[in-house]
């Protein structure tokens, strides 16, 4: 193997080296007879056009190359393919212009002979040398060029570009819709931002709104693949290209959320929003952005749109199912608590009665006692309220209502379970205990909920004996978990059944139907929790609830959302 040369540029007589061919140098014999019009003064730098490099090589020929150059820039016809093309047709674009300015030297050359050495970058070709001698052969201007050095790895450039062919048409049918956007003058002005002492963007899009609408126009669609031409109900992906205002148009937060997750150098960035397509549909979809950090190419930022309009429609039907369910739940439940519905029904309408009546018999003396029936008619007044107050309960507990999530304290929510059940903890002689302790609020539906709470209870209070305990405590886990614990001194549950108490329709109970616990585990999923049975070693059974604490995001939803 010849030896490496030196990889600064340097110029040697012809005998200063032998070009040997070699199978491991690649070796090109150029015919420069059209480009003997670029000597002299029209080589000046100052008089050369943007595209002179291109146009210089389009006009070397090439005579003969060695398999070595085949391989490493040919095309896949081979030899005899590329003799007689120019040079431009096989040449990697990245080191082009080194090429150029090598003939030009030579071109300008005072003799033939004169040999010239520069190091190439290239993608194919780095670390490579590139020498080219002066010969004028046959009578013609020619040029001799060698590559010494191994590509930087065993592919030609054709390989390279029919491998990016490829990659280009598995992106192009891929059936997740992807869209190339160039973002680069909106990168400059965020550049130039920085410069300026800019760190949070928030504040400065509050203030200049503007900016977004700039971003919404300058970020520029350059290809979108078929998917996402199917998904936009657009005619082709030309349709597509230009201002990606058009993906921001129904959701126009959603644009300045993206220009701050950039701002702040963040690679990818994703959320659910609503889009509308060219053709007028309103869809629901997860955008994922992908933004180049340098040095990589900047025109290069993606957009990945995923469809989830049937998703979320399924999602809902399939929560108007949990609904209705949780409804056929709550009242079966109040259908087991009729007895304890009648008798909290009963306490304020007596009380009505027996104040009513006491106030007749005021009135019906000869001197009436106005005072005394101004009491007893605000007790009157006062135990309506409370009646209205419990038919009020027990119509929200029965009534068909899509859940409503709101910041929650679960102590308050505990106590108004207690209230369903107060009448047969009473009646039962049961001794109930109640350990509460401050905690934060969880984000929740209040009657679902209570439902919860209300089922456990129920079942404790169905399988414990007369005069049996039952313990409700609260508290706040070291993970900010809102754990709520219910368990009582009855038989517990069956070893054979505490696998199978969560599934629907199973029950222990003779005349149950077994949804209670099934719909239970389903709420507390539904509220990002869980729910867990077991036996207590004293004896009991025993459920165990855990929910999150709201976070200051969700309160921060929840307020926005009650505004």
């Amino acid at each position: 193997m010849n030896e490496a040369p030196s990889p600064s540029t340097s110029e040697r007589s012809p005998t200063s080296r032998r070009l040997v061919p070699s199978r491991s140098v690649a070796h090109w014999d150029l015919d420069i007879t059209a480009l003997m019009e670029f000597a002299g003064p029209a080589s000046d730098a100052a008089d050369r056009d943007s595209n002179w490099a291109e146009a210089l090589l389009e006009g070397a020929r090439i005579i003969h190359v060695n398999e070595q150059a085949v391989h490493m820039l040919g095309s896949f016809g081979g030899r005899e393919a590329m003799i007689g093309q120019a040079v431009a047709t096989c040449w990697p674009v990245d080191s082009r212009y080194d090429l150029a300015e090598i003939i030009l030297e030579l071109i300008n050359a005072p003799s033939p002979g004169l040999m010239l050495e520069r190091p190439i970058t290239s993608l194919i070709l780095e670390g490579s040398i590139l020498t080219a001698r002066r010969t004028d052969t046959e009578g013609r201007p020619s040029i001799f060029l060698s590559v010494i050095g191994r590509p930087e790895d065993d592919r030609s450039l054709w390989s390279v570009r029919a491998s990016e062919e490829r990659y280009r048409k598995l992106i192009q049918y891929l059936p997740i819709p992807l869209l190339q956007v160039d973002a680069r003058e909106i990168g400059g002005v965020f550049s130039e931002l920085k410069l300026e002492g800019i760190a949070d963007l928030g504040p400065h899009l509050d203030l200049h709104a503007d900016l977004i609408d700039f971003a919404n126009a300058s970020v520029r669609i350059t290809k979108a693949n078929q998917a996402a031409v199917a998904l936009f109900g657009a005619d082709d992906a030309a349709a597509l290209t230009g201002p990606v205002a058009k993906v921001f148009a129904a959701s126009p937060e959603t644009a300045r959320r993206v220009m701050i997750a950039r701002f702040k150098g963040q690679r990818t960035y994703a959320e659910v929003m609503k889009m509308r397509t060219l053709d007028g549909r309103l869809l629901d979809v997860r955008i994922t952005i992908t933004y180049p950090a340098p040095p990589e190419r900047l025109d290069v930022t993606l957009i990945c749109l995923e469809d989830l309009t049937d998703q979320r429609s399924t999602e809902y039907q399939l929560r108007q199912l949990q609904a209705e369910f949780a409804r056929a739940a709550r009242i079966l439940t109040l259908g087991q608590l009729a007895t304890s519905i009648a008798h909290e029904v009963n306490q304020p309408l007596s009380a009505i009665a027996t104040n009513a009546e006491t106030s007749l018999r005021w009135l019906s003396r000869d001197e009436p006692n106005l005072e005394k029936i101004g009491q007893l008619t605000a007790r009157v007044a006062a135990s309506a309220h409370h009646a209205s107050e419990i038919v009020q309960r027990i119509r929200g507990t029965a009534a068909k209502h899509m859940p409503d999530r709101i910041s929650l304290d679960l102590n308050d929510i505990v106590e108004e379970a207690m209230l369903f059940v107060g009448h047969d903890i009473e009646t039962r002689a049961i001794e109930l205990t109640l350990t509460s302790t401050p905690l934060p609020v969880v984000m929740g539906d209040r009657v679902q909920l209570q439902q919860v709470i209300v089922n456990l209870l129920v079942n404790s209070i169905q399988a414990i004996p007369n005069a049996g305990k039952i313990f409700v405590e609260t508290e706040l886990r070291p993970d900010t978990t809102v754990s709520l614990t219910i368990y009582d001194n009855g038989p517990g549950i069956p070893e054979e059944d505490i696998d199978r108490v969560f599934e629907g329709f199973f029950t222990t109970k003779d005349e149950g139907i077994g949804v209670g616990l099934a719909i239970c585990q389903s709420i507390i999923t539904a509220h990002g929790g869980d729910i867990a049975a077991s036996n207590r070693p004293e004896g009991g059974a025993c459920f165990r609830i855990w929910l999150p604490a709201a976070s200051p995001m969700d309160l921060e939803a929840a307020t926005a959302a009650a505004v």
